[in-house]
């Protein structure tokens, strides 16, 4: 899956990244050591899948992200555009920016409302990557000064385009994730054509604790509930004579049509087809 490769790392973790990577239908996101990242977009089409969001990022586009396992994904569409996608990363790390700063990130109780955000790139941050995409194609170049250097950029870079008080503030906040309630991460995500162990993994939990949880919460099986959610909704959208079938299949998370026309008649004993005609008849 992935193609192409470059790292630049300060005390033997990895700070700067360029990815090239072949499309993809879902990969999760693996944060370690409590990293923040940010994402330029430099070619191709993602989307991102958090407990509470879901976010589409475009070719010049960036993506801020707190430390949390969430999805990478690409739609049928996205895939058609390019079969690749190229990103240059930045991870900040608590114990490392606390060493460039002389900052205890702990002494500010400055918050942000998100776990991960868009950002629009402006000429400060596009000068900004391209200096980065520089020293990656020449590592040479980039001694330990370097490399500092360009991490306090970026912070002070951030702090700026984010309004944040300060960078002490920038840097505090985004170390501090926002929980998502268990109910809000399904329903937020219940028409996705997530599978039940990724749905296990968006909530953080094992799949055990997961159905468990699933099961005091809604009073049903996992499975039974989402299918039974998913097969409501597209019975109301089949009232709406000018909405494609395929298009119902897949807003309401179904892989293929023909899922969906076995799934759906299994329900309600005729097939979708049959149902909107006896609505709209």
């Amino acid at each position: 899956m992935i193609q192409e490769q470059k790292i630049l790392s300060y005390r033997g973790e990895i700070v700067f990244e360029k990815i090239r990577m072949s499309t993809f239908d879902r990969i999760p996101k693996l944060f370690k050591d409590n990293e923040a990242c940010f994402m330029f977009v430099n070619s191709g089409e993602y989307s991102v899948r958090t407990p509470s969001e879901f976010i589409t990022l475009k070719k010049g586009k960036g993506l801020l992200a707190k430390c949390f396992d969430y999805f990478f994904e690409t739609s049928q569409k996205q895939r058609e555009i390019s079969d690749s996608i190229e990103i240059v990363g930045v991870l900040l790390y608590p114990n490392i920016v606390q060493e460039l700063f002389q900052f205890d990130i702990t002494q500010s109780a400055y918050t942000v409302d998100y776990n991960v955000k868009q950002v629009e790139i402006d000429g400060l941050l596009h000068n900004f990557k391209e200096s980065i995409n520089l020293l990656l194609d020449n590592p040479e170049l980039a001694d330990e000064t370097l490399i500092k250097t360009k991490l306090k950029e970026f912070v002070l870079l951030m702090s700026k385009t984010q309004n944040a008080p300060s960078q002490l503030d920038f840097l505090s906040a985004i170390f501090k994730k926002n929980n998502s309630g268990f109910k809000e991460t399904i329903i937020n995500n219940l028409y996705s054509n997530l599978s039940i162990d990724e749905f296990s993994h968006l909530c953080g939990m094992s799949l055990s604790t997961f159905k468990r949880k699933f099961n005091e919460t809604f009073n049903d099986s996992p499975k039974r509930y989402i299918a039974r959610m998913k097969l409501e909704k597209a019975s109301n959208l089949l009232s709406f004579p000018d909405k494609r079938i395929s298009d119902i299949a897949y807003d309401c998370g179904f892989e293929t049509i023909s899922t969906f026309n076995r799934s759906f008649k299994f329900h309600f004993g005729k097939s979708p087809t049959e149902y909107r005609l006896d609505k709209t008849a």
